[in-house]
């Protein structure tokens, strides 16, 4: 018997970590240009969420995560469609890199060498297993084909594009820790006594028949058989099962209880029915510490990996598509005083990124609403400081929709105005009365209007909008206009096709 709780733990460990995603900060002099750019690399170019659970994957279970950084040119495929360019953000197998480290810096690579063996077509035809290497250094670029060099170019980066991540570091080594290191003997023992239980239940699922006094050749084994004829001193009796197996399950629940602690995943959290409660969220943190704690040993490494898989991801895309360099405003963010409109590939801080890495815990929505509504009656939180708290990537484009919505609901609102201004001045000049039906009163305005004016006939938009004229700026003749528009606006024909009712 089998049960793979390596995999089953391993997995929960990178959910754990990885589930809820990272979002990117740039540095501030930056932040209208780079973080569009590391959205499009990230969720355009390459799937956000598939890219970093391969990383955590490779690093979980060999306990090393290799990235490479590359550019995909743009192509067009046999049916025409154009694809255009992208920047590649590749996993590696880590079983395929070899890198060699400066033998007194362990952050600095010499070289890379990816050296693994693909299924191909050989020229007679048949199927044949090549071997591809690959070594990649500052300076060039080489690739091998069963040690045949089929190309040689130079580096365009100037910098190995592969990025290491150790799981967990160890003190004094550039290689990392996997989360299932500690589990797999104990996971093998778990199985083979669990497969030892199976072989004693099978073996008396069947029980042996023993007959004492008595031959068996003319009996028949089976249910409802009845055997007779038997001599009076004859004994037949099943072989029973003698072995007090509590002992050996309770070694089992040993076992897995060991597993847990080692790999720090509490007991409950791989699907076992748990009663309702309300426990505080101070006390599930609690319970739920070593968890937490082994999430921020790893995000620690993978936070640097990150950030540096983003400098060479903007370095490839500023190398081989320089008008990203641009500020676009149709793509980009919202530009600053101060800002500047271009990048400078040579300033560091282009580069420099931060990683946010949601809380792993569930939070209740509410009681984070009005902790951050606490704090913004107080002073102490801005809006757009409660739009990151919140979760919101991009809080500078979210205020700008806000508040283009609040523009917008006030230009309707005041062309509902306009419109409940015209139909009190109509009920006026037809029954001469208000519209709420009490004689007219020329020092009172008719209901529905905006001003304190008497009501009167009904307004013309074209003098009230040339009497206006010399009187404000475009900008509100502008408002005036719309606000016309958006009350008496035509409506454009619709045709419709009659249909068997119509």
């Amino acid at each position: 018997m089998t049960f793979n709780y390596v995999r089953r733990l391993t997995d929960f460990q990178i959910n754990f970590a990885f589930s809820r995603g990272v979002t990117f900060q740039s540095a501030k002099q930056y932040s209208h240009i780079v973080p569009a750019l590391l959205n499009r690399i990230w969720e355009t170019d390459n799937d956000k969420p598939q890219v970093l659970r391969e990383m955590a994957q490779q690093g979980g279970v060999s306990g090393d995560s290799f990235v490479k950084v590359a550019y995909d040119p743009a192509y067009t495929d046999p049916a025409g469609n154009l694809h255009p360019g992208r920047v590649r953000i590749l996993p590696l197998n880590s079983a395929f890199v070899f890198p060699e480290w400066h033998p007194h810096d362990r952050e600095r690579l010499l070289r890379v060498k990816i050296k693994y063996r693909f299924w191909s077509t050989s020229l007679e035809g048949t199927r044949q297993v090549f071997q591809y290497t690959e070594i990649v250094t500052d300076d060039w670029i080489e690739e091998y084909v069963n040690d045949d060099l089929i190309d040689r170019r130079p580096n365009p980066l100037g910098v190995i594009p592969i990025v290491h991540t150790p799981n967990i570091s160890v003190s004094g080594s550039p290689w990392g820790l996997s989360d299932c290191q500690d589990l797999i003997a104990l996971n093998r023992q778990y199985n083979e006594t669990a497969t030892e239980i199976a072989d004693i239940i099978s073996y008396h699922a069947a029980p042996v028949t023993i007959l004492l006094g008595a031959k068996a050749s003319n009996l028949e084994k089976g249910p409802r058989k009845v055997w007779g004829g038997l001599p009076k001193d004859a004994s037949v009796f099943n072989l029973e099962n003698g072995v007090d197996l509590s002992g050996p399950l309770q070694f089992m629940q040993l076992l897995k209880t060991s597993m847990h602690e080692m790999s720090g995943v509490p007991e409950t959290s791989l699907g076992q029915v748990q009663p309702i409660s309300n426990t505080s969220g101070v006390a599930l943190s609690i319970q739920w510490l070593p968890a937490t704690n082994n999430r921020d040993a790893k995000l620690v490494n993978f936070t640097r990996g990150l950030k540096k898989i983003n400098e060479l991801a903007l370095r490839t895309l500023f190398i081989f598509e320089p008008e990203t360099m641009l500020y676009d405003p149709d793509t980009d963010g919202i530009i600053q005083d101060g800002q500047p409109v271009i990048i400078d590939p040579a300033d560091p801080l282009v580069y420099r990124t931060e990683c946010d890495w949601p809380d792993a815990m569930p939070t209740d929505k509410l009681i984070k609403l009005n902790e951050i509504q606490a704090k913004m009656a107080l002073g102490l939180e801005s809006k757009r400081g409660a739009l990151k708290d919140l979760g919101c990537e991009f809080p500078d484009e979210k205020a700008a929709e806000i508040f283009a919505e609040m523009v917008l609901d006030a230009k309707e609102q005041g062309a509902l105005d306009i419109i409940n201004a015209q139909i009190g001045a109509a009920i006026v000049e037809v029954t001469g009365m208000n519209p709420d039906g009490t004689p007219l009163d020329n020092s009172t305005p008719a209901t529905g209007s905006t001003n304190s004016n008497p009501a009167g006939p009904a307004p013309n938009p074209g003098p009230m909008g040339t009497q206006l004229t010399g009187l404000v700026g475009a900008q509100e003749n502008q408002l005036i206009t719309e606000l016309v528009t958006q009350a008496y606006g035509t409506k454009l024909p619709q045709r419709r096709n009659p249909d068997a009712d119509n």
